[in-house]
């Protein structure tokens, strides 16, 4: 049903995006630092929860509606690169904090870190834009079942994001740890975070393509 080279091709696609620097990393990373393993395990539920609300509209064929109204698409992206921007702003200023920096958070609920890991996903421009411009790039409809093509392909990326936040949250303390015994690693560590953070911005609002969509 679906072709090897696109699972492969969108596998590599989710794992460069989960190992780019992004809101769910920062969040997923924070929490745990401040919290505890146990915190930003529930918040990666929230992830999860997060993607499936975005499989489900691919499979429904809603992203279609991005390519009737180009305008809303290019304000998705818009907005989306302008948020990275800002997110690497918050990182590189003077001043700025480090998610592995820690720092004093007040304790939340489970289910307030679930509800902050559902919204920081769907509020990521990288997933949006995976999946109403990506993931449809890799459906064949030559072969058949294009939803059935869509599913498989978002479960797949899923099964990457979900494994690599899982070792994000699980390390989030020792690495924590470390950079607090090394100052100056922190300070590259920050430069280094704010710098893919704006450069994928960049790359975002740069990007002329279009939103893709498969046709049964």
């Amino acid at each position: 049903m679906v072709d090897a080279g696109a699972l492969l091709g969108i596998a590599l696609v989710a794992l460069g995006l989960v190992l780019t620097p992004g809101p769910n990393m920062v969040y997923l990373v924070s929490r745990s630092v401040a919290q505890g393993r146990r915190a930003g395990l529930i918040s990666l539920l929230g992830v999860a929860a997060g993607f499936f609300v975005y499989l489900a509209t691919a499979v429904a064929g809603l992203a279609a509606v991005f390519v009737l109204v180009p305008t809303l698409y290019l304000v998705v992206k818009l907005a989306g690169a302008g948020y990275l921007l800002w997110l690497a702003w918050r990182t590189v200023r003077p001043g700025g904090g480090s998610p592995f920096a820690p720092t004093p958070l007040p304790p939340d609920r489970p289910g307030r870190l679930f509800t902050m890991g559902l919204v920081t996903n769907l509020l990521n421009p990288k997933i949006a834009i995976l999946y109403v411009s990506l993931l449809p790039q890799f459906v064949e409809p030559a072969r058949g079942q294009v939803a059935a093509q869509s599913l498989v392909l978002g479960l797949t990326q899923i099964a990457v994001a979900l494994s690599v936040n899982a070792l994000i949250v699980l390390s989030a303390g020792a690495l924590a740890g470390f950079f607090a015994r090394r100052p100056g690693w922190l300070r590259v560590q920050r430069w280094v975070t704010g710098t893919a953070l704006a450069a994928l911005a960049v790359r975002i609002a740069a990007d002329r393509s279009r939103a893709a969509v498969a046709v049964p």
